[in-house]
């Protein structure tokens, strides 16, 4: 049986974060390709940014023929293009030339198929690869990741609008997000709920 959900949010009744939701507006445009089985996940940080952000395009798939209209649009918009992610020949955004107008991509899913989607998509080697210098663990304590740099989307997306405007105020996004981990929790069995916050604790 479907469980009901929010009109506004899309969020289930019982963890609705429509009272958390601000929106942000911002310069730099952010575009993220999403791995189909995230769309109806439903702890999808990205359905969030949907919600808060102002200069914001998803686009969904998994090969390159899925992102013919995305690769279309990069080739035509005539902005410099980065891609959010860390690997051996990335370099750290506070350390990069990024230009005001820059456009940037993230990859939406699990480690696993966010790098299934970089292999799938040869075209993106094209862009400049950047990472984060992270200072603390991510707050979306409510999914799990073997990899200590692991970030939501959502995460990825404060920092890097955070990285290139210092004065941004960016706690519309991180807010929206601590509101569905909370309200994610809450919803839980006590038991399930409890193995998450040890989890968390010894992380």
């Amino acid at each position: 049986m479907s469980r009901n959900c929010c009109d506004a949010c899309s969020f289930p009744l019982n963890a609705c974060i429509c009272d958390a939701i601000r929106p942000l507006n911002h310069q730099q445009e952010l575009i993220v390709m999403q791995h189909p089985s995230e769309v109806g996940h439903a702890k999808n940080s990205v359905r969030l940014m949907q919600l808060v952000l102002s200069n914001l395009k998803v686009f969904v798939g998994e090969q390159s023929a899925d992102f013919v209209a995305l690769q279309h649009y990069l080739n035509q918009c005539g902005k410099p293009v980065f891609l959010i992610y860390p690997s051996d020949d990335s370099k750290e955004i506070g350390q990069a030339a990024v230009p005001s107008n820059a456009v940037f991509i993230l990859l939406d899913g699990t480690w696993r198929k966010a790098y299934k989607l970089l292999q799938l998509n040869p075209w993106l080697s094209q862009y400049r690869a950047l990472h984060f210098d992270l200072a603390s663990a991510s707050n979306y304590t409510i999914r799990k990741s073997s990899r200590s740099d692991s970030l939501s989307t959502l995460e990825a997306a404060a920092m890097t609008l955070k990285q290139l405007d210092n004065n941004l105020d960016v706690t519309p996004l991180t807010d929206a997000l601590a509101a569905m981990v909370n309200r994610r929790l809450a919803a839980m069995p006590a038991e399930v709920r409890q193995r998450y916050r040890k989890s968390t604790d010894t992380e």
